[in-house]
């Protein structure tokens, strides 16, 4: 195989939509607590509700369009699949739920730190789990941040419980979905449809029962958006996935922490101390390390096909 072989047209335009998509979705996501603070006089139960509700009818909508919901059907026939189907949506709506919740309680800078710190933890689990192998820099990596989070607890006089929740969550989520045989977009529908009944409850309830609602139309506007905020970026995330390597997807999953901190800090002015910045340079750095590491196997790995 030639290294300098020209990449096929068709190829090299599949690749940039891919990218594309990948930004979109990533800096969706980043940008996505300007749309929760919006909305921060809504209890994050509340919200969290309508999340699932909304997405659940533009998922399905969605569905109805690539005309999958033979493979749906199918899905719901396989007991074992179900199962972690319905571990993964626990896992989902807690990630969902105390994000929320984080952009509610000015935290956007402890959210980020969650997402910042994912990889690694999903590196981890990778060993404990899988039974995959570790490269030293990688288990360096993993110590950096283990370190950065006794810095931050230190400083805090807590543990930084929802970039833990966040961390723990996402990466116990991306675990089950890796394990699970079953296509992102049909999986994420089979999710919200579990979580559905006990949202649309929780809302009627709230109306009927309680009297707790949004404040005003503009209120309920919002919350009508919210199908569209959580699918359209999770849409544009598995056009990436086809089209790119894992690699790259995950290099760019950077994008959306690095946003998240830089909203946190520029635009709501949550406060980032030299002390809070010393367990973040030890994160920081955790991930350089991690990046250097794997990008470096991947070149390596790349050279042996090559000369294959």
């Amino acid at each position: 195989m030639n290294p300098a072989a020209p990449i096929p047209r068709t190829a090299r335009r599949d690749r940039e939509l891919g990218l594309a998509y990948a930004l979109a979705a990533y800096l969706w996501w980043g940008f996505m607590p300007l749309y929760f603070r919006q909305i921060d006089r809504i209890p994050a139960l509340l919200v969290l509700a309508h999340r699932v509700v909304w997405s659940f009818v533009l998922l399905g909508i969605v569905v109805t369009g690539a005309a999958r919901w033979d493979e749906l059907r199918a899905i719901l026939r396989q007991r074992r699949t179900l199962v972690m189907l319905a571990a993964s949506t626990l896992l989902l709506a807690c990630n969902w739920g105390v994000f929320i919740y984080a952009v509610q309680s000015r935290r956007v800078i402890q959210a980020s730190l969650g997402y910042f710190i994912v990889p690694l933890l999903s590196a981890a689990l990778g060993v404990g789990v899988l039974q995959e192998r570790l490269r030293p820099f990688q288990w360096l990596a993993i110590a950096l941040a283990f370190a950065g989070v006794i810095v931050l607890t230190a400083v805090l006089g807590t543990l930084p419980w929802i970039a833990l929740a966040i961390t723990f969550s996402w990466s116990g989520y991306s675990l089950v979905r890796k394990l699970a045989p079953v296509a992102p977009l049909v999986g994420v529908t089979i999710e919200t449809a579990l979580l559905f009944p006990a949202a649309t409850i929780y809302i009627l309830w709230t109306i009927y029962v309680t009297g707790m609602q949004a404040q005003s139309a503009h209120d309920y506007a919002w919350l009508l958006l919210a199908g569209v905020v959580t699918s359209v970026p999770l849409i544009c995330f598995t056009a990436a996935a086809r089209r790119l390597r894992l690699s790259t997807l995950g290099f760019l999953q950077y994008l959306t922490p690095t946003v998240q901190f830089l909203l946190a800090v520029i635009a709501f002015g949550e406060p980032f101390t030299p002390a809070n910045a010393a367990g973040f340079i030890l994160i920081w750095a955790a991930l350089i390390v991690y990046s250097l590491d794997s990008l470096r196997a991947y070149q390596a790995e790349r050279m042996v096909i090559d000369e294959w």
